[in-house]
């Protein structure tokens, strides 16, 4: 009897399951990441591709389907230091450390599209692939010990590389396809040091994609939308130095904690001016200062946090939240010292592509307006055009929670997603 499509989706949940619960067990933090990286190369050595590490700790599968073009797939590895307290039979193996933000089920949903590709390539057509149409076998891939060995560009090939992909003509991909897998999207942005690595000009890449976990919509839920869509975040410290004395000789002394508590209320004030513009959040979470209660504090640290969605709000920004700070200190006596990080850039979707992207994807669904959140693919769009995309979990817990825990049928649309996705012209 012939398999159904319900056939088909079974096969495909139960093995992106699989991939997504062997990741959650062996979360990692940064780009210190060696059982995921031996995962990843064990169920992609299988395949018909060449295996690239571009810089370190970051894993690239690459599918050449004879074109001039290849579209990418971005999947996050790194996890978070948090006590798992999910109470999933799967759970974290690791203690202290735990993927927390959805990075396996990112890293899922591109292991299973590749093993689809790589079926498609090698004509195993039985599978409602991209569209419905038929396209692949739909037997989830288990992995097997990787056999390695380097082709004359020094890239490592998986056991099935040696196999011959299909020509250009009989080739269902318009492009060539590379799967990136990266370090430190939670810390230090590891998505710039693979633009910087060279692969995309190397690989002749044009366009990327990449999603991300999303509590607040719903379940299999797909969204996204044109330019921007997730804020430049900034770190910024701000330090007040006054002169301490005892209060009953207050005039004697240089009151830090006032000059923050001034810059504090103000900054409130400060973020409804500038919000009028353009989206703009200037928010403080942490103050610190003195050391007991009848002196005047000699110091005072105020830190927070920017986000805004252009480099000309940012440049704005920084020089209003400098003036009211010099206005702050002024009223106290006091000096300052003011520092922004550089922060990870805004996600700015393309607004062609995701034009393109939103007539393939008919299910697709807006976001209304920028979200004040921070994400590293910020990068691969200031290299390459690129569309994010958000996919509804439905659960509503908060992305960083220890309870943080989803159904894996949702990554099936991440899937069907991708598989569309590379598909297009």
């Amino acid at each position: 009897m012939a398999a159904t499509f319900q056939d088909f989706q079974n096969a495909l949940v139960a093995e992106v399951t699989h991939y997504r619960r062997d990741l959650h067990r062996i979360p990692e933090l940064d780009d210190q990441l060696p059982q995921t990286l031996a995962y990843l190369h064990k169920a992609l050595a299988e395949l018909s591709c060449s295996l690239i590490e571009p810089c370190p700790s970051t894993l690239c599968a690459y599918f050449d389907c004879g074109r001039p073009e290849t579209v990418a797939i971005r999947a996050d590895m790194d996890a978070l230091p948090i006590a798992e307290a999910s109470g999933v039979p799967f759970a974290s193996e690791h203690p202290g450390c735990m993927h927390a933000c959805g990075h396996d089920g990112h890293m899922a949903m591109a292991l299973a599209t590749a093993t689809w590709v790589d079926r498609v390539l090698h004509g195993k057509d039985g599978v409602p692939g991209a569209d419905g149409a038929s396209s692949a076998d739909g037997v989830p891939h288990t992995g097997g010990e990787p056999n390695v060995g380097a082709n004359a560009n020094g890239e490592s090939t998986g056991a099935a590389a040696s196999n011959s992909v299909p020509a250009a003509a009989r080739c269902p991909f318009s492009r060539n396809i590379l799967f990136v897998f990266q370090p430190a999207e939670e810390t230090t942005g590891g998505a710039e040091r693979v633009c910087a690595s060279g692969v995309f000009e190397r690989y002749h890449v044009t366009r990327i994609f990449g999603m991300h976990l999303w509590p607040d919509l719903p379940a299999g839920q797909l969204a996204t939308r044109p330019g921007p869509l997730l804020a430049r975040s900034s770190e910024t410290t701000l330090t007040f130095h006054g002169v301490s004395s005892h209060i009953a000789k207050w005039r004697d002394g240089r009151d830090a904690l006032g000059a923050a508590a001034r810059f504090v209320v103000g900054s409130k004030w400060l973020s409804r001016k500038l919000e009028q513009d353009e989206p703009f959040l200037l928010r403080f979470g942490h103050l610190e200062a003195g050391t007991v209660r009848n002196a005047i504090a000699g110091e005072a640290r105020v830190e927070g946090s920017l986000r805004v969605f252009s480099d000309e709000m940012f440049a704005r920004g920084k020089d209003e939240i400098r003036s009211l700070a010099q206005t702050a200190a002024d009223e106290e006596g006091c000096s300052f010292d003011l520092t922004f990080s550089e922060g990870y850039p805004p996600v700015v979707n393309d607004e062609a592509l995701t034009q393109a992207v939103a007539e393939r994807l008919p299910e697709l669904a807006q976001v209304p307006e920028p979200l004040l959140i921070a994400e590293d693919f910020a990068f691969y769009q200031r290299h390459l055009p690129g569309v994010f995309f958000l996919l509804g979990t439905g659960t509503g817990i908060p992305l960083h929670a220890n309870t943080f825990a989803f159904d894996e049928r949702v990554l099936a649309a991440g899937v069907a997603a991708y598989q569309r996705l590379v598909t297009m012209d």
